[in-house]
């Protein structure tokens, strides 16, 4: 087998490994809603600090996307709820490879989105824990 038929097929059991995951999580996040279950994983910050990281309501607003309440997915957290065309474009583009083997445009390639995401994401966790956080969700 050559390389670069070996890192295609590496790409495809990675790309099936991952579809099944998220889709294992999703029947969970479905099934069992987080505000009534303890099952799912707590926010350290939240634990010892009581402060919202950038990431917390994300299982409940997951939960509620899955169900159709995007508002209430909105409330939750609006920057999970913003970033999932971004996610969408990345899994499109990655089944797009996996299928075709060309890659599609890379309009996110510079470092500098890494740091412009970054940046969003703390400005977001700072927002969030103001006293009138009450847009920024959790």
């Amino acid at each position: 087998m050559a390389a670069s038929e070996h890192s295609r097929t590496l790409a495809w059991v990675g790309g099936f490994s991952a579809a099944f995951a998220v889709i294992v999580v999703g029947v969970m996040l479905f099934l069992f809603n987080p505000s009534e279950n303890g099952f799912y994983p707590r926010c350290y910050l939240k634990s010892f600090t009581g402060l919202d990281c950038p990431g917390c309501g994300g299982l409940r607003a997951m939960h509620q996307l899955l169900h159709g309440h995007f508002g209430a997915a909105f409330r939750l957290n609006p920057l999970l709820f913003l970033m999932m065309p971004l996610a969408a474009f990345f899994a499109l583009r990655q089944l797009i490879y996996l299928s075709t083997g060309r890659l599609m445009a890379q309009p996110f390639k510079s470092p500098r989105w890494f740091g412009v995401f970054a940046l969003i994401v703390v400005v977001f966790g700072v927002l969030r824990n103001l006293p009138w956080h009450s847009w920024f969700g959790a």
